[in-house]
């Protein structure tokens, strides 16, 4: 299969992710890439925060997802959330960790040339994009892992018990709507490099 009908039959699918929609903050930048001749974007998120419960097997698909925002947060709501998700770590006697996370923005673009996305990592790493690369050389595609730099991760409860106050989770909030709105203006930057 060709780039083109390739580019053309992933465009056409429905959106898997769990949230189910592009996020609002990338649409731009996503929509842009995809008009162009070169380039289809085949997953992208703009940087989310979130809480989840982490088993003891550490294996990914095991893992519980309790709070996930893509949008900046009040620090009255994840402390809530928090109360609540640990009441109910309690009561079934759960004992997994449970980590707060704040995620950069992510794009993988698919291009249908070297030199295509070369100059499309090169301009995201210009930006900020730091850790960003060729993931994948196919036979009609260069896949590329477009990852911004903004980070938190920290664990919060241990053995079902809270191990932060409510002044460093309001802390860890701030923090992450701060990263949040780092890597949302990356997002704009990188689509105003596109125009050019």
């Amino acid at each position: 299969m060709g780039f083109e009908k390739e580019k053309k039959e992933f465009l056409e699918k429905r959106d898997k992710s769990k949230k189910g929609d592009l996020d609002i903050k990338i649409k731009k930048l996503t929509t842009k890439l995809n008009s162009l001749d070169d380039f289809f974007t085949t997953s992208s998120c703009a940087g989310r925060i979130l809480l989840f419960s982490l088993p003891s097997s550490n294996k990914k698909n095991e893992v519980q997802y309790l709070f996930n925002s893509h949008k900046k947060i009040q620090s009255n709501k994840i402390h809530d959330t928090i109360k609540k998700i640990l009441k109910i770590i309690k009561l079934k006697k759960i004992k997994n960790d449970v980590w707060f996370r704040v995620d950069g923005a992510i794009l993988h673009v698919a291009s249908n040339n070297i030199d295509s996305a070369r100059k499309l990592l090169n301009a995201a790493r210009d930006i900020g994009f730091r850790r960003s690369g060729i993931i994948s050389l196919g036979k009609n595609r260069v896949t590329m892992e477009l990852i911004s730099t903004e980070k938190i991760e920290t664990i919060v409860s241990k053995n079902g018990k809270l191990l932060v106050d409510e002044d460093y989770f309001k802390v860890l909030v701030k923090e992450g709507n701060e990263k949040l709105e780092k890597t949302w203006k990356k997002i704009d930057r990188l689509y105003n490099k596109l125009l050019k």
